[in-house]
């Protein structure tokens, strides 16, 4: 059991220092620790949203099933919930005052949720589930975190387009954690070898541009604080 537990926690903690340590002002510890056991918190009520709205999946396709699970049930509740706790936390403090500091808020909120999800299955499946979790679902919530920090920090930091980017702030992640849901579930519903080629080379394309749109979103925040270093003083409105 400590294995298991010791690798449902592994990858979260790797992802979080990662992200926290690339941080020009490092935030303040309290609240990070704020930020991730809020996270962890959040997904008792994402599992009883995911409960209520399963059972109105009555579509009888697998498409529309599948569609429906992954978009509505899964993509929209955990990232409505993660939104509205990161919303709350940090969106009034004073500490965020720079572009990264929304991303490195939104990864320990979305990793908080990531990490009780993570026990709950490998707990059940298995140490093999673990790994898969590993490579695929917690880099998933991460860079689902990192997608909504990133639009985050644009509406703190532009008072003209804020409730455009708030928006952004939830909605890109959901499309992107449907979609990526949407390909596992779809591949499980059916049995067409072509149908889940291509269902497979389409999760590929989905994780490699989160990985990409990832990368380059940390590397713009960074080289925003950085400019902000130089010039002096802050965005903050």
């Amino acid at each position: 059991m400590l294995i298991l537990l010791l690798s449902a926690v592994f990858p979260v903690v790797v992802f979080l220092v990662v992200i926290y340590r690339k941080d020009l002002d490092r935030e303040p510890p309290k609240l990070l620790r704020k930020c991730f056991i809020w996270g962890c918190i959040s997904s008792a009520p994402a599992i009883i949203i995911e409960l209520f709205l399963s059972n109105f999946n009555v579509f009888a396709s697998a498409f529309g099933h599948s569609f429906y699970e992954a978009f509505v049930v899964a993509a929209i509740t955990e990232e409505g919930v993660k939104f509205l706790f990161l919303y709350l936390i940090v969106w009034r403090r004073r500490e965020f005052d720079q572009y990264y500091d929304g991303i490195v808020y939104a990864v320990f909120v979305s990793l908080g949720f990531a990490l009780v999800e993570n026990i709950i299955y490998v707990v059940d499946l298995g140490f093999g589930v673990a790994v898969m979790r590993a490579v695929l679902s917690v880099p998933g919530h991460g860079l689902f975190g990192v997608m909504m920090g990133y639009f985050f920090s644009l509406a703190r930091f532009s008072p003209d387009k804020r409730g455009g980017f708030l928006w952004l702030s939830f909605l890109a992640p959901v499309f992107f954690h449907g979609l990526y849901d949407f390909f596992l579930i779809y591949m499980g519903e059916i049995e067409n070898a072509l149908l889940i080629l291509l269902l497979f080379a389409g999760f590929v394309v989905v994780m490699i541009l989160l990985w990409r749109l990832g990368f380059k979103n940390i590397r713009k925040q960074l080289a925003k604080d950085q400019t902000q270093r130089y010039i002096g003083g802050s965005d903050w409105q």
